[in-house]
């Protein structure tokens, strides 16, 4: 039973003892992960772009890709490297969300919200998979630590200036962070006790440097036909449907946040979000200043959510404002009669999935289950590389032959990382234009001359065999996946004729 009377010095120890009790259990199960699934396709694309480092990339900004360049510089191709860096992001995260809410209430505060944290399946994925949302995360956190700092002292330099790089490594690693500026002016306008800070010069200078980490960046897009927000544009594309496609597809959003958050910690925070809006005159700053970093964005995600898909992590950093609230009403600073039942049911229910979720892919892994086709993707790519490196060992112009691989670009990026040699993957993209980083960089027409092991889930297709003096056909990678077999025809083309480079970016549909 949590104590109200423990000094703030047992709860830092306590805090510190259980963060590294998790960290040590999750290096234990990331080995056990590492040993039996591969890296997601994702992952294995994001380690390609590391490769090679640059102000931008297809579809997101630098951050992930020089992150991914670190780890590569490192460990090489190696998968539990990639891991372990997001467990050290992941572990940085909950660290500076301790630090915030100890600030903001007091240390008990911070171990709970600690532990509703870690209860969480997202909280598990994020420690887990190496994606852009690990360092967004970090640095969303330290931005609503830091910002808070400022606002408790707004003529120390310091802490804006390092607001300002906080904010600059964050737009770096997500568009995301573009809000959290906003989110800044927001409550200097809401806030009574803060509405100084708008006259406050050094919060604007704070912004304006934050802002102008995307200079490069800006630049490369610029020269890249502002291929991000192509793509970007992308994601708001609508179609027409039927009402029950309709309903399906607008209730995946609650469904599967419910999935990333527990139903019962989701609901947790719907309350807490409700309550806090509907008596914001009762609520002090610290509280206005959490939900106006969660609800609002969050209603509009809803809103959103009727007329298309939402990616189940787009909201992640919003809900956390939220997640802390939670731990603000379940540590008594926000009262909310009749409502003690959630308080003790959250975390029970939360615990109860979170440890479903560490059983669940052990036994998974360990047992037939393994060959189910949703797990696919996740399994031998080792053995896939182990394969089609021994016929690129055995090409007669190893010099001059370079790897391509047909389809998905995660069969590029999986080939390019799993191979024991880690060529460089080309991949030919049959609409004619970038659909992903590997036509943003130079193609094969920079080989001409040269051989090309072809890597293709069926045959090589023709436009592609019309580039090549002539097309040999070479064997099969043949890997089993339980129900399903992963295959791909290997073939050599000889002496690369011509090739035509991909052209500008199709513009956005309306």
């Amino acid at each position: 039973m949590i104590s109200l009377d423990d000094s703030s010095a047992n709860w830092n120890r306590r805090f510190w003892a259980l963060l590294a009790g998790v960290f040590i259990f999750r290096v234990l199960f990331t080995l056990f992960f590492c040993a039996h699934a591969d890296l997601a396709g994702d992952e294995a694309y994001y380690w390609d772009w590391g490769r090679q480092p640059d102000w931008g990339y297809y579809s997101k900004p630098p951050m992930i890709g020089w992150l991914m360049g670190i780890v590569g510089w490192m460990t090489g191709a190696c998968d539990i490297g990639i891991r372990l860096c997001a467990l050290t992001l992941g572990t940085m995260t909950t660290a500076v969300v301790f630090l915030l809410m100890r600030r903001l209430y007091d240390a008990r505060t911070g171990f709970i919200a600690t532990l509703v944290v870690l209860l969480t399946p997202a909280n598990t994925g994020l420690n887990l998979f190496l994606t852009i949302d690990a360092p967004l995360l970090l640095c969303w956190s330290l931005a609503l630590l830091v910002f808070w700092l400022a606002v408790e002292k707004p003529t120390c330099w310091t802490r804006w200036l390092s607001l300002a790089v906080v904010i600059g490594l964050g737009t770096l690693s997500k568009q995301m962070m573009l809000v959290f500026p906003v989110l800044m002016v927001a409550f200097a306008i809401v806030s009574n006790d803060d509405r100084s800070l708008l006259r406050n010069p050094r919060m604007w200078i704070a912004i304006v440097i934050g802002a102008a980490f995307l200079t490069p960046v800006i630049w490369w897009q610029q020269h890249h036909h502002w291929i991000t927000l192509e793509h970007t544009a992308h994601h708001f594309n609508t179609e027409e449907l039927g009402i029950g496609k309709w309903l399906t597809r607008t209730l995946e959003w609650p469904g599967i946040q419910a999935l990333v958050y527990s139903p019962v910690t989701l609901v947790a925070m719907v309350l807490v979000l409700w309550f806090g809006m509907t008596r914001w005159k009762t609520m002090s700053r610290r509280e206005h200043y959490l939900l106006l970093c969660s609800a609002p964005a969050l209603i509009v995600f809803t809103l959103l959510a009727l007329r298309q898909r939402i990616n189940p992590n787009w909201p992640a950093v919003f809900w956390l404002p939220a997640l802390l609230l939670v731990s603000a009403w379940f540590s008594g600073h926000l009262p909310l009669a009749g409502m003690q039942a959630w308080r003790k049911w959250s975390l029970r229910v939360a615990g109860v999935v979170v440890l479903l979720a560490h059983i669940i892919i052990p036994v998974v892994f360990l047992t037939s289950l393994k060959g189910h086709k949703k797990l696919a993707e996740l399994r031998g790519w080792r053995e896939t590389g182990e394969q089609a490196g021994k016929f690129l060992d055995k090409v007669p112009r190893p010099d001059h032959t370079f790897v391509m691989a047909l389809g998905h670009r995660y069969n590029a990026a999986q080939m390019a990382f799993s191979m024991p040699q880690n060529p460089r993957v080309y991949r030919w993209e049959p609409s004619g234009h970038p659909m992903s980083q590997y036509e943003i960089w130079p193609g094969v027409e920079t080989r001409i001359g040269d051989d090309g092991l072809i890597f293709s889930s069926g045959a090589v297709n023709p436009k592609v065999v019309e580039c090549f003096e002539s097309l040999e056909k070479l064997g099969r990678v043949e890997v089993p996946l339980g129900d399903k077999t992963r295959v791909f025809e290997v073939s050599l083309g000889r002496n690369l004729k011509h090739w035509t480079p991909v052209a500008a970016p199709l513009p956005a549909k309306p």
